[in-house]
């Protein structure tokens, strides 16, 4: 799978939350959490996950592209986010 993304964008958030979206390469998608983003109309078709890099929950915003995915956007999950996926993988695993 392709991992693209815009290198401005991505040293602009390794700078403000020392994310690098080269990280993504790390990011657990067989256990994310997987949904479309509805917030807005963006023209575009994308989606919210919350998964894993190493042993940290993160969120990552991307869309898919026929190769693989796109990063727009990649931070840690905060504590609400992190007790909505332990919550929802403990459902799943019932």
């Amino acid at each position: 799978m392709d991992l693209v993304y815009d290198t401005a964008r991505s040293a602009r958030n390794l700078k403000e939350r020392g994310l690098p979206f080269e990280l993504m390469e790390q990011f657990d998608f067989d256990t994310a959490l997987v949904a479309r983003d509805i917030h807005r109309d963006y023209g575009e078709i994308r989606y919210v996950a919350i998964g894993y890099i190493a042993h940290r929950l993160h969120v990552a915003v991307f869309m898919e592209i026929p190769t693989g995915v796109r990063i727009i956007s990649l931070r840690k999950a905060n504590s609400r986010e992190v007790r909505a996926y332990e919550q929802k993988q403990t459902a799943v695993d019932r």
